[in-house]
């Protein structure tokens, strides 16, 4: 019964679908996507799974249904359905139908069984493979932070480098200073040697020039004494020699 109210409905359903034509336009018609996609960092993803009924239908659907068809819709939507396929002979069940059975039997038990084993081994390599890119993520942290240690560092030298040009600067204006001062002290000396040897030339050349005026004074003086001269004084001296021996003995 069902599939024939399904059957009436079609039509009419299919006469209210706009034509292809219209769905290209409004299809065409939509706007793209062209900001640039955000760089905020993505939520994680979550641990675990949601909730699902019979290991297969998820709560969400239920939770869909309720408000629509009361607690008892979803069951009777999934029963509705599966006679559906049955009455009219969709579904067939054959020898493939119990294989499935038994395969889907086998399968629960072993997800009963073991799941928790697996679960726990599947857990482990998670951890694992998570300790693991969290280390290299501290690395690179640790690195970025070294990194930008250094680059702080290197501004600080940067902000430095005023100081150190202006103590070079210094040192070299006191060199350049030294420099002319030492070199005023070499003109200096090389001027007061000059000096010196002008003076000392000029000293030797008077000194000179006296002995030369004394000796010439003295050949002069003994020029002009004659022999008559030289006799007289001669026997004048011998006089006064003979006075001082006298006046010496009577002294005595």
């Amino acid at each position: 019964m069902l599939s024939r109210l399904v059957l009436r409905a079609a039509p009419a359903a299919l006469r209210n679908l706009p034509p292809p034509g219209a769905l290209s336009v409004l299809h065409s018609a939509r706007p793209l996507h062209t900001t640039q996609q955000s760089l905020a960092p993505l939520p994680p993803l979550p641990e675990k799974g949601g909730e699902v009924r019979y290991g297969l239908i998820p709560e969400e659907f239920f939770q869909f249904l309720y408000p629509k068809t009361g607690v008892t819709g979803p069951y009777m939507l999934g029963t509705g359905l599966l006679l559906y396929l049955l009455s009219k002979e969709i579904y067939v069940i054959n020898h493939e139908t119990v294989a499935a059975a038994c395969i889907l039997s086998v399968i629960i038990y072993g997800v009963k069984k073991y799941g928790a084993d697996v679960a726990a081994f599947a857990d482990k390599l998670n951890e694992e493979k998570v300790a693991k890119a969290l280390a290299v993520k501290n690395e690179a942290i640790k690195g970025l932070e070294t990194a930008i240690e250094q680059e702080k560092k290197e501004q600080w030298r940067v902000e430095g480098r005023n100081y150190l040009f202006d103590a070079k600067r210094n040192n070299i204006a006191m060199l350049l200073e030294a420099n002319y001062r030492e070199r005023l002290l070499t003109v200096y000396n090389e001027v007061k040697k000059r000096l010196d040897y002008q003076v000392a030339m000029q000293n030797l050349k008077r000194q000179k020039e006296q002995d030369h005026m004394i000796q010439w004074v003295e050949k002069s003086v003994v020029q002009s004494i004659t022999p008559q001269q030289q006799k007289e004084s001669i026997a004048k001296c011998i006089l006064d020699l003979k006075v001082l021996s006298k006046s010496a003995q009577a002294a005595v």
